[in-house]
């Protein structure tokens, strides 16, 4: 993929601004910063940013806040850069919408690696292919595209996914009725470096459940089959 995007970084310590945009600039990406929210949302009327690397204890408006309000309104890319390890703040970015989590300090190629990861799902199309069978799943109340990466109901309502829970979706919805481990779930998302002991699928699948079940706490679609992983039990059909 071409380096070709823009990228916006929100942390009010200058000097990691610095840092960033010279390394990021220097492997061929448009970039721009700001130091807190208001400066990010000022910023991205006029910067058409694909990518946001947030810093999370800023002064003012957390980080956190910062990432869900702009998850409510964009489907911009999320990587929160911080120097928070806290494992409840990690659950609580990711569950907020970011698409990645990183500690500070970072090393340069892990990050320009994470950042290529979440610009290429974001960024790159899936190519028409006239031999494709069908590209919408019916299910539920709910219609979802796998050409468009689209999630809405029937009533017409459409749901903002990260790509992270749209590709998990698309795994159950398209292997309805049949049980996923969670390595085999790791498996269908393109992109992320997982490692045995990572509970983010379980992260994801309860963000997901939030957006498409009507009891989150006690899904009808997305069912837990304790110690060996999910299963998606709807009856699926195809539409056009």
């Amino acid at each position: 993929m071409s380096e070709d995007a823009n990228i916006l970084v929100v942390d009010d310590d200058m000097r990691i601004c610095r840092i960033l945009l010279r390394y990021l600039s220097s492997a061929g990406y448009t970039v721009a910063v700001a130091a807190n929210g208001d400066e990010m949302r000022e910023c991205m009327q006029s910067f058409a940013a694909d990518l946001v690397l947030l810093d999370l204890n800023m002064p003012g408006e957390h980080g956190l806040d910062i990432c869900r309000n702009l998850r409510h309104t964009s489907d911009v890319g999320i990587i929160i850069l911080t120097g928070s390890s806290d494992k409840v703040d990690e659950i609580v970015g990711l569950e907020g919408g970011a698409d990645d989590y990183l500690v500070k300090p970072v090393e340069e190629r892990e990050l320009l690696a994470r950042v290529r990861s979440v610009l290429r799902r974001i960024l790159t199309k899936p190519a028409n292919d006239s031999s494709e069978k069908k590209s919408v799943l019916l299910f539920s109340d709910w219609i979802l595209d796998l050409a468009s990466h689209e999630l809405r109901s029937t009533a017409g309502e459409d749901v903002r996914l990260t790509s992270y829970e749209f590709q998990i979706l698309a795994a159950l919805v398209s292997n309805a009725n049949k049980i996923l481990s969670r390595d085999q779930i790791m498996n269908h998302v393109k992109g992320r470096d997982w490692i045995a002991s990572d509970r983010s699928v379980d992260v994801l699948i309860g963000k997901i459940r939030k957006k498409i079940e009507k009891d989150p706490k006690n899904p009808a679609l997305v069912k837990t089959m304790r110690g060996i992983g999910y299963t998606f039990t709807a009856r699926v059909t195809y539409g056009t």
